[in-house]
């Protein structure tokens, strides 16, 4: 998507969207899958990502659960942001995003979307809900590694 990062209005818009059409919401039995369960304790945020990789590669990442607005729109722009994408480069994504809700430099390019989150910071206590998903998506990428690196 094409905007100005210096909209506020499209950038709520984005949100807005994607939590009242969340992509990639689907509940997944696929064995295949990795599954990792993600909850808050200061929040609704209840919510389940199922990542799938195949020779180092997220070839699907789908979710479930409940969450406020700021975490259910921050996980469907995650999960289809890092569809297609390496590990190493969705652990790149995870770091500039992080860096950009902790006030930090970050590069803008390689957040697409989820740049829409950019004044998170302004209310701390919503930098949880934006980054449960990321959380979670690290934690599955961790059991990924750990799943192929047994299979060795």
């Amino acid at each position: 998507m094409s905007f100005s990062i210096n909209d506020p209005e499209m950038l709520r818009e984005i949100i807005i969207d994607n939590y009242q059409n969340p992509r990639n919401f689907e509940d997944v039995k696929d064995p295949r899958y990795i599954t990792i369960h993600m909850d808050s304790a200061s929040c609704i945020d209840d919510i389940y990502i199922h990542l799938l990789v195949e020779k180092d590669i997220i070839t699907d990442c789908k979710w479930h659960g409940k969450g406020c607005a700021i975490s259910t729109a921050s996980t469907s722009i995650m999960t289809d942001m890092i569809k297609g994408k390496s590990k190493k480069e969705a652990l790149q994504m995870m770091d500039e995003f992080n860096k950009m809700l902790n006030g930090q430099p970050y590069d803008e390019n390689l957040l697409g979307d989820a740049i829409c989150f950019m004044n998170v910071n302004r209310q701390p206590s919503r930098i949880t809900c934006a980054n449960i998903s990321w959380r979670g998506l690290k934690e599955a990428l961790d059991e990924e590694e750990k799943k192929s690196h047994d299979k060795r």
